[in-house]
């Protein structure tokens, strides 16, 4: 398959606007919080924390900065006691959003939530109402400059990856949630160049939207990833490349 990977593209869009607002560490510090207290401390014994710390070397966050988030969710330092709650509803033209969170407050944030999706043409749903249209997976990227495409996919379909998709500036690897930090680990012990990895929910399909609902659609998203306590916004329309 050729093309420019829809994923990719909307993942370059939020981490432009995550860099911009100089927030992405704040929100990486409570993933991390969260992590531990459910895994432990130990990446070795905790997946969920491998895939949050490398998430986190993938967004530059300094080592002394991942070392202190851990140890405050450990019991280590003075914190806060973070709760996930995730919202799911629709944006324009019937486009299906789902927002995670990490909050402290979770009356202010689902207000917060709530309002965005009012003052743009959406609407709040109850939970359920459209995750059946997404499944977590976890997608790796891969650069396909100057290696064979066969190759690679060999070597990931022999770490665990399911699926293995060729575009025109990259690989998409596509493992299950507790396989992604493995078959990432392998690509690059094999010599591979892994641009990303991340455990995310993917949509079954995407949707195109007309101009005038797409403008409002990505205000929405804008307006809910600049929430504090939103972690990730998942969504099914297919964003217009930006090159």
């Amino acid at each position: 398959m050729s093309g420019h990977s829809k994923w990719h593209n909307i993942q370059a869009r939020k981490g432009k606007s995550d860099a911009a607002r100089g927030k992405v560490f704040t929100k990486i510090g409570r993933e991390i919080a969260v992590v531990v207290k459910a895994g432990g401390s130990d990446p070795v014994s905790n997946p969920r924390l491998r895939d949050v710390i490398a998430k986190a070397k993938q967004n530059n966050m300094p080592n002394d900065s991942i070392e202190r988030s851990i140890k405050k969710a450990a019991g280590e330092l003075s914190g806060v006691n973070y709760e996930n709650c995730t919202y799911e509803g629709y944006g324009a033209g019937g486009s299906a959003v789902i927002v995670e969170c990490l909050t402290d407050n979770k009356n202010r944030t689902a207000g917060d939530v709530r309002h965005a999706f009012d003052k743009f043409g959406g609407s709040l749903g109850a939970n359920g109402c459209v995750s059946y249209l997404f499944q977590r997976k976890g997608v790796i990227s891969v650069s396909n400059e100057g290696v064979n495409a066969d190759e690679v996919m060999l070597e990931a379909l022999d770490a665990g990856a399911k699926d293995v998709v060729e575009y025109d500036d990259s690989l998409e690897i596509i493992t299950e949630p507790n396989d992604c930090t493995r078959v990432a680990e392998a690509l690059t012990k094999a010599g591979y160049s892994v641009e990303s990895q991340e455990v995310t929910m993917v949509p079954d399909n995407y949707v195109d939207l007309a101009p005038e609902k797409l403008v409002s659609f990505n205000r929405m998203i804008d307006t809910l990833e600049d929430l504090d306590d939103v972690q990730e916004v998942y969504h099914n329309v297919n964003l217009p490349d930006e090159e």
